[in-house]
């Protein structure tokens, strides 16, 4: 699993400079590194300038870095996110908390339990394959309670994990940022060749041959 930052220039006029934008992605993985107390490395870094020696940034942000991109932007293993801040902060979190609860029941009265499941899915997707027992606790109810609702919905959690997967995949492979190896991997696939085989099932084509078509 993933959370990717992407930093967007508000002057829109004026040329983003290429240091500032190393130096806030560098801050924010090293906030997160003197936060945790942990060596935090990123999942990969995207720039869209030419950034000097990539050697050494990949040293720093310990993955690959790709220059040239469409975005910059810092993706983060989700892991990371839930390590604890050895400066913890109860009155900011007594503040965020709240708020970020209301989001998610919200996002979940407002959704059929298909698209809050759909919705969970594509979240957790990347680095692995998400289980309906996974799923079904984030929910707070049973396996046989969410396999129940899905089927009178006329769903399952099996078709739900084909369809996330399916439409990430066009949204990945929309963007020629992403090589095919990164979205397999977004996609929770262990190799590439298992990915081109479930793309081939849903559009008939290789991801490369669609891609090349859009």
């Amino acid at each position: 699993m993933h959370c990717t930052i992407e930093l967007e220039w508000l002057d829109n006029e004026q040329p983003v400079p290429p240091m500032l934008v190393g130096i806030t992605l560098a801050f924010l993985l090293e906030l997160g590194r003197r936060g945790t107390g942990q060596p935090l490395t990123a999942c990969f870094v995207e720039f869209s300038h030419s950034m000097g020696d990539v050697q050494v940034l990949e040293a720093y942000f310990g993955c690959r870095v790709r220059t040239g991109a469409k975005y910059n932007r810092l993706t983060l293993h989700r892991r990371d996110l839930n390590r604890t801040f050895v400066s913890y902060n109860e009155e900011l979190l007594e503040i965020l908390t709240p708020v970020m609860d209301q989001s998610l029941d919200e996002q979940q009265r407002n959704r059929s339990m298909t698209e809050t499941v759909k919705w969970i899915l594509k979240r957790s997707l990347a680095g692995g394959r998400p289980d309906i027992h996974a799923i079904a606790k984030e929910l707070g109810m049973s396996e046989r309670t969410l396999q129940r609702r899905l089927t009178d919905e006329n769903t399952s959690f099996k078709h739900l994990l084909t369809q996330a997967r399916h439409e990430l995949a066009r949204e990945y492979l929309a963007d020629p940022s992403l090589e095919i190896q990164e979205v397999a991997f977004l996609l929770g696939y262990e190799d590439q060749n298992s990915f081109y085989r479930a793309f081939r099932l849903w559009e008939g084509d290789t991801p490369s041959s669609w891609r090349t078509n859009i």
